[in-house]
Protein backbone atom coordinates (compact mmCIF):
# COMPACT_ATOMS: atom_id res chain seq x y z
CA UNK A 1 0.00 0.00 0.00
CA UNK A 2 1.37 3.48 -0.63
CA UNK A 3 0.64 6.16 1.84
CA UNK A 4 1.14 9.73 0.31
CA UNK A 5 0.76 12.98 2.37
CA UNK A 6 0.40 16.16 0.92
CA UNK A 7 0.33 19.38 2.54
CA UNK A 8 -2.51 21.35 1.37
CA UNK A 9 -1.86 25.38 0.45
CA UNK A 10 -4.75 27.54 1.46
CA UNK A 11 -4.42 30.69 -0.90
CA UNK A 12 -4.85 34.52 0.39
CA UNK A 13 -6.56 35.02 -2.40
CA UNK A 14 -9.31 33.05 -1.88
CA UNK A 15 -12.57 35.09 -0.78
CA UNK A 16 -12.52 33.62 2.56
CA UNK A 17 -13.60 33.76 5.91
CA UNK A 18 -12.83 32.11 9.32
CA UNK A 19 -14.10 28.34 9.67
CA UNK A 20 -13.11 26.56 12.80
CA UNK A 21 -10.13 28.22 13.15
CA UNK A 22 -8.22 26.09 10.88
CA UNK A 23 -9.96 26.76 7.39
CA UNK A 24 -11.63 29.42 5.93
CA UNK A 25 -14.35 29.75 2.97
CA UNK A 26 -17.51 31.31 2.42
CA UNK A 27 -20.28 29.24 2.31
CA UNK A 28 -23.40 29.26 0.82
CA UNK A 29 -25.93 26.77 -0.22
CA UNK A 30 -23.11 26.05 -2.94
CA UNK A 31 -20.79 25.09 -0.69
CA UNK A 32 -17.00 26.59 -0.81
CA UNK A 33 -17.39 29.94 -3.57
CA UNK A 34 -13.78 29.91 -5.59
CA UNK A 35 -13.03 32.90 -8.30
CA UNK A 36 -11.21 32.08 -11.29
CA UNK A 37 -7.57 32.31 -10.19
CA UNK A 38 -8.40 29.79 -6.91
CA UNK A 39 -9.85 27.46 -10.12
CA UNK A 40 -6.79 27.17 -11.60
CA UNK A 41 -4.65 26.68 -8.66
CA UNK A 42 -6.86 23.66 -8.05
CA UNK A 43 -6.72 22.60 -11.73
CA UNK A 44 -2.97 22.65 -11.26
CA UNK A 45 -2.70 20.22 -8.14
CA UNK A 46 -5.67 17.78 -9.62
CA UNK A 47 -3.16 17.18 -13.00
CA UNK A 48 -0.04 17.33 -10.35
CA UNK A 49 -1.47 14.66 -9.13
CA UNK A 50 -2.75 12.81 -11.76
CA UNK A 51 0.65 12.49 -13.08
CA UNK A 52 2.52 12.38 -9.58
CA UNK A 53 0.66 9.13 -8.29
CA UNK A 54 1.33 6.92 -11.27
CA UNK A 55 4.79 6.68 -10.61
CA UNK A 56 4.72 6.57 -7.03
CA UNK A 57 2.81 3.57 -7.37
CA UNK A 58 5.16 1.95 -9.65
CA UNK A 59 7.91 2.79 -7.58
CA UNK A 60 6.28 0.96 -5.12
CA UNK A 61 5.20 -2.10 -6.70
CA UNK A 62 8.81 -2.90 -8.55
CA UNK A 63 11.06 -2.36 -5.47
CA UNK A 64 12.45 -5.47 -5.88
CA UNK A 65 11.21 -8.09 -3.34
CA UNK A 66 10.71 -11.63 -2.69
CA UNK A 67 8.00 -13.85 -1.59
CA UNK A 68 7.82 -16.45 0.93
CA UNK A 69 5.94 -19.73 0.88
CA UNK A 70 5.22 -22.71 2.36
CA UNK A 71 5.79 -26.35 1.23
CA UNK A 72 2.81 -26.72 0.59
CA UNK A 73 2.46 -23.62 -1.89
CA UNK A 74 5.55 -25.09 -3.79
CA UNK A 75 4.19 -28.85 -3.90
CA UNK A 76 1.16 -27.22 -5.44
CA UNK A 77 3.35 -24.74 -8.21
CA UNK A 78 5.77 -27.63 -9.20
CA UNK A 79 2.09 -29.83 -9.50
CA UNK A 80 1.25 -27.05 -11.67
CA UNK A 81 4.54 -27.77 -14.10
CA UNK A 82 2.70 -31.14 -15.26
CA UNK A 83 -0.54 -29.72 -15.46
CA UNK A 84 -0.08 -26.34 -17.02
CA UNK A 85 3.24 -26.59 -18.42
CA UNK A 86 3.77 -23.44 -16.15
CA UNK A 87 7.55 -23.13 -16.39
CA UNK A 88 9.68 -23.05 -12.78
CA UNK A 89 13.00 -23.03 -12.44
CA UNK A 90 13.39 -25.00 -8.91
CA UNK A 91 16.70 -23.86 -7.40
CA UNK A 92 18.51 -25.58 -4.50
CA UNK A 93 21.42 -23.49 -2.68
CA UNK A 94 23.01 -25.44 -0.27
CA UNK A 95 26.29 -27.54 -0.65
CA UNK A 96 27.74 -29.96 -3.09
CA UNK A 97 27.46 -32.52 -0.21
CA UNK A 98 24.06 -31.88 1.62
CA UNK A 99 22.34 -31.59 -2.27
CA UNK A 100 24.01 -35.19 -2.98
CA UNK A 101 22.57 -36.33 0.45
CA UNK A 102 18.98 -35.30 -0.78
CA UNK A 103 17.15 -32.80 -2.79
CA UNK A 104 13.92 -32.17 -4.47
CA UNK A 105 13.84 -33.90 -7.67
CA UNK A 106 14.55 -31.07 -10.71
CA UNK A 107 16.07 -28.67 -8.63
CA UNK A 108 19.40 -27.04 -10.26
CA UNK A 109 22.14 -26.86 -7.41
CA UNK A 110 23.57 -23.51 -7.02
CA UNK A 111 25.90 -23.27 -3.36
CA UNK A 112 24.64 -19.86 -1.96
CA UNK A 113 27.64 -20.33 0.24
CA UNK A 114 30.52 -22.56 1.87
CA UNK A 115 29.23 -24.24 4.70
CA UNK A 116 32.06 -26.16 6.78
CA UNK A 117 29.37 -27.60 8.96
CA UNK A 118 27.60 -29.35 6.15
CA UNK A 119 30.45 -29.64 3.33
CA UNK A 120 34.14 -29.94 4.18
CA UNK A 121 34.64 -28.63 0.70
CA UNK A 122 35.57 -25.16 -0.01
CA UNK A 123 34.46 -23.85 -2.76
CA UNK A 124 35.53 -21.17 -5.22
CA UNK A 125 34.12 -17.96 -5.26
CA UNK A 126 33.05 -18.55 -9.23
CA UNK A 127 31.25 -21.77 -7.98
CA UNK A 128 28.93 -19.52 -5.62
CA UNK A 129 25.38 -18.39 -6.48
CA UNK A 130 26.57 -13.82 -6.39
CA UNK A 131 29.05 -15.19 -9.58
CA UNK A 132 26.63 -17.39 -10.97
CA UNK A 133 23.74 -15.72 -11.93
CA UNK A 134 24.48 -16.35 -16.10
CA UNK A 135 22.92 -19.39 -14.73
CA UNK A 136 19.91 -18.82 -13.84
CA UNK A 137 17.00 -18.02 -16.65
CA UNK A 138 17.34 -15.21 -19.12
CA UNK A 139 13.40 -14.52 -18.63
CA UNK A 140 13.40 -12.73 -15.79
CA UNK A 141 9.44 -13.09 -15.83
CA UNK A 142 10.15 -17.00 -15.21
CA UNK A 143 9.26 -18.19 -11.52
CA UNK A 144 12.06 -19.06 -9.07
CA UNK A 145 11.60 -21.36 -5.94
CA UNK A 146 14.55 -21.21 -3.66
CA UNK A 147 15.05 -23.71 -1.13
CA UNK A 148 17.73 -24.60 1.08
CA UNK A 149 17.64 -26.37 4.62
CA UNK A 150 15.91 -24.55 7.12
CA UNK A 151 15.08 -21.46 4.86
CA UNK A 152 17.80 -19.13 5.89
CA UNK A 153 19.92 -19.46 3.13
CA UNK A 154 16.96 -19.55 0.62
CA UNK A 155 15.47 -16.15 2.10
CA UNK A 156 19.65 -14.30 1.32
CA UNK A 157 19.65 -16.29 -2.19
CA UNK A 158 15.37 -15.35 -3.01
CA UNK A 159 17.02 -11.63 -2.09
CA UNK A 160 20.30 -11.76 -4.43
CA UNK A 161 17.95 -12.97 -7.52
CA UNK A 162 14.86 -10.11 -6.81
CA UNK A 163 17.86 -7.66 -6.76
CA UNK A 164 18.73 -9.30 -10.15
CA UNK A 165 15.81 -8.03 -11.48
CA UNK A 166 13.44 -11.32 -11.65
CA UNK A 167 9.89 -10.49 -10.79
CA UNK A 168 8.42 -14.09 -9.21
CA UNK A 169 11.42 -15.26 -6.86
CA UNK A 170 9.96 -17.28 -3.97
CA UNK A 171 11.55 -18.58 -0.70
CA UNK A 172 10.29 -21.78 0.24
CA UNK A 173 10.26 -21.41 3.86
CA UNK A 174 11.80 -23.55 6.88
CA UNK A 175 13.61 -25.69 3.80
CA UNK A 176 14.24 -28.85 2.93
CA UNK A 177 13.77 -30.16 6.61
CA UNK A 178 10.06 -28.99 6.26
CA UNK A 179 9.41 -30.90 2.65
CA UNK A 180 10.71 -34.12 4.29
CA UNK A 181 8.64 -33.83 7.54
CA UNK A 182 5.53 -32.92 5.34
CA UNK A 183 6.20 -36.36 3.48
CA UNK A 184 6.73 -34.90 0.46
CA UNK A 185 9.61 -36.88 -2.08
CA UNK A 186 12.78 -36.11 -2.09
CA UNK A 187 15.96 -37.65 -4.19
CA UNK A 188 18.24 -39.34 -1.62
CA UNK A 189 21.49 -41.00 -1.51
CA UNK A 190 20.30 -44.73 0.57
CA UNK A 191 23.25 -44.86 2.69
CA UNK A 192 23.78 -41.28 3.99
CA UNK A 193 20.11 -40.73 4.56
CA UNK A 194 19.90 -43.87 6.88
CA UNK A 195 23.02 -43.05 8.45
CA UNK A 196 22.03 -39.22 9.04
CA UNK A 197 18.37 -38.90 8.96
CA UNK A 198 17.49 -37.08 11.33
CA UNK A 199 20.39 -35.88 12.88
CA UNK A 200 20.53 -32.40 10.91
CA UNK A 201 21.60 -29.53 12.09
CA UNK A 202 19.59 -26.06 10.47
CA UNK A 203 21.71 -23.63 9.08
Amino acid sequence: MVRIGFNFLIFENFRTQEFSGKISGIYGSGGIKLNKPDLRYCAVFLIALLIIVPFMVAADVDQNSYQNITVNDTKMMLQNVFVSGENVFLLDVRTPAEYDYSHIEGAKLIPLRNVPLRDPVNLSDNQLLPNRMKDLPEDKNTKIVVYCLSGRRGADASQIIADAGYKEVYNMQDGIGAWVNASYPVVVDPNSWVSNYPNITTM
